[in-house]
């Protein structure tokens, strides 16, 4: 077995945002060195890995010197050099996710081509380049345009009502997706080991704000029948191996009021809809993802409690210096895990941390839950 303990081993992130910051728990925990790449000279990773850089992850120079650097590089943001990546793939570095499955996942039009070649069930789409392609007054309303490339925590994403709102669009490339229309939101979390074994945590259901397009409650375990979670697990699995993923990918579906169950989107990372793991699962989304870019047995993925998370956003109106209102009442309640992002700017839907709440029962979670979205605001101080 290689040596990555306690030794001169070195683990390189591409990105330094809360996604690398729960890494880096990870590997602190397993005395693993890492090296953290961000744009961001105050990055949420600034000080907790053994090495930090600031540079630009597009750029390729950049991204090449960073990982021979390394001996694995992964990602905690999949909006990376992929040219980069290929070249240090080819000269020896382990590359996990690798860049073939990046790749595929960096423009959803090649992501929603990859589901229909694969017999992967997902919504009928039309991919574009330009908003003139396309004819407004043709279209099938609702239905939902995509970025192309860029879109992450609810940008990039448009439900259109009619021709209208596509005329207001950007005129950049993208795609149309038919309307799942009355559904649950739902992701499977798999994580697949370099020698293939895979795992898969248990199903959770997302409910999103209903403007900024985020997650806002995350419930674990689902409302969904035993047959339904099987399917949702069963195409995860086949997501995961057609990309040939190695380390976790986050599989979001929704699963139609006729029982059909439609693949969104993926992310070959760890992901917001795995947070409640670090408490409430026995291997936490971010110990899996660390187990498997090393090729180490996965352990169990199984759930120690029912779990809800809440995603603190800032609040509407409010930008500058973060201040976290009724924070004192949250950490007075049981069972109740506040993650704070390290962010020092806060502004309108910004992810600033987030909280989970484990309990015996859901109904008991979702309760405390619903007090503590309604304590506990991301604003800015008045005065500074």
């Amino acid at each position: 077995m290689a040596r990555y303990f306690s030794s001169d081993f070195m683990l390189g992130i591409l990105g330094g945002g809360q996604l690398g910051k729960m890494l880096l728990q990870e590997t602190s925990r397993m005395d693993i060195q890492t090296a953290v790449l961000d744009p961001s000279s105050f990055s949420p990773c600034k000080g907790r890995s053994s090495v930090f850089e600031v540079g630009d992850l597009k750029d390729f120079d950049t991204v090449y010197r960073f990982g021979k650097l390394c001996e694995v590089l992964t990602i905690e943001i999949e909006h990376v050099n992929i040219a980069a990546l290929e070249k240090l793939e080819n000269e020896g570095v382990r590359v996990y996710p690798k860049p073939y499955s990046l790749n595929i996942i960096q423009d959803k039009r090649r992501q929603k081509d990859f589901y229909r070649d694969n017999g992967i069930p997902t919504s009928p789409f039309t991919p574009f380049e330009r908003k003139s392609d396309l004819n407004a007054h043709e279209l099938s309303y609702p239905c939902v345009w995509k970025s192309a490339t860029q879109g992450y925590d609810g940008r990039g994403v448009e439900i259109l009502k009619g021709p209208g709102d596509f005329d207001r669009l950007p005129d950049e490339p993208g795609l149309i997706e038919a309307f799942a229309g009355k559904m649950k939101e739902v992701s499977v979390i798999v994580a697949r080991r370099a020698s293939g074994q895979m795992a898969t945590l248990p199903a959770v259901e997302m409910e999103f704000h209903p403007t900024a397009n985020l997650v806002e409650f995350l419930f674990s375990p689902t409302s969904l029948d035993r047959n339904q979670e099987s399917q949702a697990e069963k195409i995860a699995l086949q997501v995961a191996e057609a990309l040939d993923m190695v380390g976790v990918l986050a599989v979001e579906m929704f699963v139609r009021e006729d029982g059909q169950i439609w693949v969104n989107e993926s992310a070959p990372r760890p992901h917001n809809s795995g947070h409640h793991t670090i408490e409430a699962n026995y291997n936490s989304q971010y110990e899996l993802h660390v187990r498997a870019i090393l090729d180490l047995p996965l352990g169990s993925t199984s759930s120690r409690s029912a779990a809800v998370m809440v995603n603190i956003l800032g609040e509407p109106g409010e930008t500058g210096y973060v201040e976290y209102q009724g924070i004192d009442e949250v950490l007075a309640m049981e069972g109740v895990y506040v993650h704070i992002y390290g962010k020092k700017q806060t502004r309108p839907f910004r992810k600033m941390g987030h909280v989970t709440i484990i309990a015996n029962d859901l109904e008991s979670a979702k309760t405390k839950a619903s007090k503590v979205k309604n304590t506990l605001k991301a604003t800015a101080w008045k005065t500074r």
